[in-house]
């Protein structure tokens, strides 16, 4: 099915939407927005940057395909179809309301639950990674450059990146953090969906994150697949849906990541 479909007409409502997103997202940053909290228990916080931005997206896509489904964090789903847009409209909030510019907006288009192309926008620093099938690329200002994994293939020099250790938040997830923490040479945290994005460029070599939703990953996985690199859920399967995930520079690394993991 997916062979059938227009991805020149996907990649530009990609890049369409994300522009949209980023005209609503960018004059809230780093100003006084009020913040809101989702949850009565701890601290899941969103704005009007979140809510505004999925709103323009969703008038986006429902333009260009009014027959897809669309999942997204802040309006939940919509439409019932095989292809679904999957939208994360200020991917690390915390990021955004603490003035860093690791935060990002995410949109995938899956085809039956598997990522196909996707966009992760970082406005302020004027960043795009995209992808769709054939190709993974960069663009900032007038550079355009094609995406490429590091291709490492052992644990023991690995970069790797997760938002925070918290996130490992019983026994047996922190033995697997640290596991990969003592197996590795180099760890970074608060990275959000930039590190994926950074990886997919190279730049890092692993990034193992628990708990995620759709929305946190369906973007990345073809802008990391697409660069060469390899992503999967801590049990082997699809990662589109979300899940406990690994994404690594090379299909070697991830399965080393995977027993590591497994066997802690």
């Amino acid at each position: 099915m997916a062979n059938t479909l227009d991805f020149t007409r996907i990649e530009a409502t990609l890049l369409a939407a994300a522009d949209a997103a980023a005209a609503h997202t960018l004059p809230l940053f780093r100003t006084g927005l009020a913040v809101d909290n989702k949850l009565t228990t701890g601290f899941d916080p969103v704005t009007e940057a979140d809510k505004g931005a999925e709103q323009v997206i969703r008038a986006i896509i429902a333009d260009a395909f009014p027959d897809h489904a669309v999942i997204g964090e802040e309006w939940g789903t919509t439409g019932d179809s095989p292809h679904t847009w999957i939208i994360d409209p200020v991917d690390g909030t915390r990021a955004f309301i603490s003035g860093a510019p690791v935060w990002g907006t995410l949109i995938g288009f899956a085809v039956d639950g598997v990522a196909k192309a996707g966009i992760m926008s970082q406005p302020f620093i004027g960043e795009t990674f995209i992808a769709v099938p054939g190709h993974s690329r960069y663009e900032r200002g007038g550079l355009t450059q094609s995406n490429r994994v590091s291709g490492l293939t052992d644990l023991a020099p690995a970069r790797v990146f997760t938002t925070t250790p918290k996130l490992f938040n019983t026994p047996a997830l922190a033995a697997k953090w640290h596991a990969v923490e003592s197996a590795t040479r180099l760890q970074r945290f608060g990275m959000d969906c930039y590190g994926y994005a950074l990886l997919a460029a190279g730049h890092a070599d692993l990034v193992i994150e628990p708990h995620l939703n759709t929305y946190d990953i369906a973007a990345l996985v073809p802008i990391i697949r697409e660069a060469g690199g390899a992503i999967a859920c801590w049990d082997g399967s699809e990662p589109t849906g979300g899940g406990n995930v690994v994404a690594a520079a090379s299909q070697a690394l991830l399965d080393k990541t995977l027993a590591l993991i497994n066997s802690a």
